[in-house]
């Protein structure tokens, strides 16, 4: 019986054992056959990316809607890392096709490796620290040459003999930069930019041996309007590796743009937009299917605060004032050294900026396209001297000593100081003055410019009171226009120490002159005229009106006007005084120069139609024999509508452009009127400026 059971149980497990394998044998059969198709698909690699789709950035325009920078569609040569090969040898014969096409048809690709690109190999220019970036990323000595350096590319990259050295030269340029702007499915290579037909034709008819190569659309950066203010508008460029280390909290990308100046910085985050995606699906790294996820959001457009038209009417009639001093044939000619200068104009209800003119200048595309000459040219072009210009103010800042001696009741409507053209109060220190004046007061004082009268009241103030109230009209202070500028710094123990100077007793009537070690902006200045203009209301400069949504299709908001500070009226008559007193600068009859029937003939302020405001200067420069012209002031008088400031380095006569200024603003057809000179030597005319 126990046998008998036995064989049952055996049998039982052989036909459990039987079903099993067949139910086995369906299921494979299931799977090899009848969802063969299916699990093989799932067996094979499956993948997705997600790359950017760029928005085109915002256009800037000015108070007027005209355009100033502006974007076009533009055909970009791009490689797609989905169906870029992976192999070296294939990833160097597209990358030579593609350059030899370009370099035949003298198209420019981007390449920013800092190694000359022709023979005998040397490292550019002012580039140290991408050169010991290039020598960390591929592994070279620090000592290493610009020769060693590209050896090792060559073998790096595989780049081998079949090729020129012109042409290892080029892909070894191309093989790095993908390396900088991380290159891969998210983000694709932009290999040239805003390329003509004609190549983008030989280019996609050669894209079925370029495999990965693309021609896209996007939208191109176009200066319009590239003479206008252009240290103020600014540029765009790739970014770099400190930029974006920054800014890649805020979806920045290695391969992106971003202002570099400007206004294109300082506006950076309302005028980049906001990217899209597209998201790619890959099967064993073919693409299978592509499609936009997010759509792209162009940037916003920035409006201005000043006129194109205004703006080039401040820096023609600056660039003729300099151009006529250079070439006077009056034999009391003075200021012919005259090389360089600037011209601020502001709203004086508001600040808003309304030019702000600056020489020698340049043109944004020359700049683009021709980095080199502008860089080098005479009298440092690129330095923007209307905000980073820092000079002494001269008697212009005597403004500032009269308020606060005013104010602060060391002198009244009626005190006098006499001035016998020495000042005396030390045995061994005795400045002099232009002129001997005898008993004057503040108006007075103003109106001459007297440098006895603010001695006297400056020593006795003593020099943290004049710089508190240099500081309160914004002098030596961040003016926060948008674009920035240089802070400068007034004369006083303290600034001096920490600039390594010593102080002596005498520099404080130095100081209340705007002599000595102060050192301020034309920006600034203009700051100062406005806040005279508004009693004591200081209001922060601006540049920028408004912000629309791309193409103005809808208004964002407008820049409100920013009150940074408010000087007190402690007489209820200080700004008055000093207003009258500058009145009378303006109406001064001593303005007798040798004309010789030139276009200054006309440049008295008595045949405005209001009354102005202005007080001029003539600062040292290098020495007492080298000065330079300043000017500060605003119109009409009694109402301001406009503040103004300018300087001309080693120049003389600045307030000769005054009336100018004045008469462009009101007249949109103003055209300003050419110097009539003999021109000495033509070669000497410095290039940009206005010719006769």
């Amino acid at each position: 019986m126990k046998k008998f059971f036995e064989g049952v149980r055996a049998a039982f497990f052989f036909i459990v054992i039987l079903a099993m394998l067949a139910l086995c044998s369906v299921d494979l059969m299931k799977i090899q056959i009848v969802n063969g198709a299916a699990y093989l698909e799932k067996a094979q690699t499956t993948r997705s990316a997600t790359q950017v789709i760029t928005s085109p950035r915002g256009e800037i325009v000015d108070k007027d809607g005209h355009e100033i920078v502006i974007n076009k569609t533009g055909f970009n040569v791009v490689i797609e890392k989905a169906f870029f090969p992976s192999g070296k040898e294939e990833m160097n014969r597209i990358i030579n096709g593609i350059t030899k096409i370009l370099d035949e048809d003298g198209v420019p690709w981007i390449d920013t490796l800092p190694i000359s690109r022709g023979q005998p190999y040397e490292y550019l220019d002012a580039r140290d620290g991408d050169i010991v970036k290039l020598r960390k990323e591929i592994g070279v000595q620090p000592y290493a040459t610009a020769e060693d350096c590209l050896m090792a590319m060559y073998s790096l990259y595989d780049i081998d003999s079949r090729y020129t050295e012109a042409e290892k030269r080029n892909i070894a340029g191309i093989r790095y930069e993908m390396i900088l702007r991380s290159f891969s499915l998210s983000n694709r290579y932009t290999f040239a930019e805003d390329i003509p037909m004609d190549t983008v034709v030989r280019l996609k008819e050669a894209s079925y041996t370029l495999e990965g190569m693309d021609i896209i659309e996007e939208a191109i950066r176009i200066y319009a309007v590239g003479d206008a203010a252009p240290h103020l508008i600014g540029t765009v460029g790739a970014i770099s590796a400190e930029e974006y280390e920054e800014h890649k909290g805020s979806g920045y990308a290695l391969n992106d743009v971003i202002g570099k100046s400007g206004i294109e910085k300082a506006m950076e985050s309302e005028l980049r937009g906001k990217k899209g995606t597209r998201t790619l699906d890959l099967l064993n790294g073919v693409v299978i299917s592509d499609k936009v996820t997010e759509e792209a959001v162009p940037g916003n457009t920035v409006k201005l605060t000043f006129d194109i038209d205004y703006q080039r009417d401040v820096q023609e009639i600056l660039e003729n004032h300099i151009l006529w001093l250079n070439n006077q044939t009056s034999t009391k000619a003075k200021g012919m050294n005259a090389n360089a200068g600037a011209l601020v104009v502001l709203d004086a209800k508001n600040g808003a900026l309304l030019a702000a003119a600056t020489s020698p200048t340049y043109d944004i595309n020359d700049y683009l396209t021709d980095y080199a000459s502008v860089l080098n040219g005479e009298n440092s072009p690129l330095t923007n001297r209307a905000t980073n210009g820092l000079y002494r103010p001269g008697s212009t800042f005597k403004t500032v000593t009269a308020t606060a001696g005013l104010n602060e009741g060391y002198i009244s409507r009626n005190s006098t100081v006499y001035c016998g053209h020495k000042y005396t109060y030390w045995d061994d220190y005795q400045p002099l003055c232009t002129g001997w004046h005898g008993g004057i007061s503040v108006i007075t004082a103003i109106e001459k410019s007297c440098n006895i009268f603010f001695y006297e009241v400056g020593r006795v103030m003593g020099p943290d009171m004049i710089a508190s109230y240099a500081n309160m009209y914004g002098l030596a202070n961040d003016t926060y226009l948008e674009p920035g500028g240089s802070k400068g710094y007034i004369a006083t123990p303290d600034s001096l120490l920490a600039r390594g100077l010593e102080w002596n007793a005498g520099l404080v009537v130095q100081e209340a002159i705007g002599q000595s070690e102060t050192a301020v902006t034309p920006l600034q200045m203009a700051v100062q005229a406005c806040t005279i203009a508004n009693k004591g209301v200081r209001y922060q400069p601006h540049m920028v009106d408004s912000v629309y949504t791309y193409n103005m299709e809808e208004l964002v908001y407008v820049k409100q006007p920013t009150i940074v500070s408010a000087i007190p009226d402690k007489t209820g008559e200080t700004f008055d005084l000093i207003t009258q007193g500058m009145k009378q600068a303006a109406a001064f009859t001593a303005y007798s120069y040798p004309m010789e029937k030139d276009y200054y003939t006309s440049y008295l302020l008595t045949s405005l139609p209001e009354k102005a405001a202005i007080k001029t200067g003539t600062p040292q420069m290098t020495s007492a024999e080298d000065t330079g012209s300043a000017f500060i002031g605003f119109y009409p008088a009694d109402e301001p509508e406009i503040a103004f400031a300018g300087f001309v380095e080693h120049g003389e006569y600045s307030k000769f452009m005054i009336k100018q200024i004045i008469e462009a603003y009101y007249d949109k057809d103003y055209v300003p009127p050419h110097p009539t000179i003999i021109i000495k030597d033509p070669e000497a005319v410095v290039a940009g400026r206005t010719e006769p």
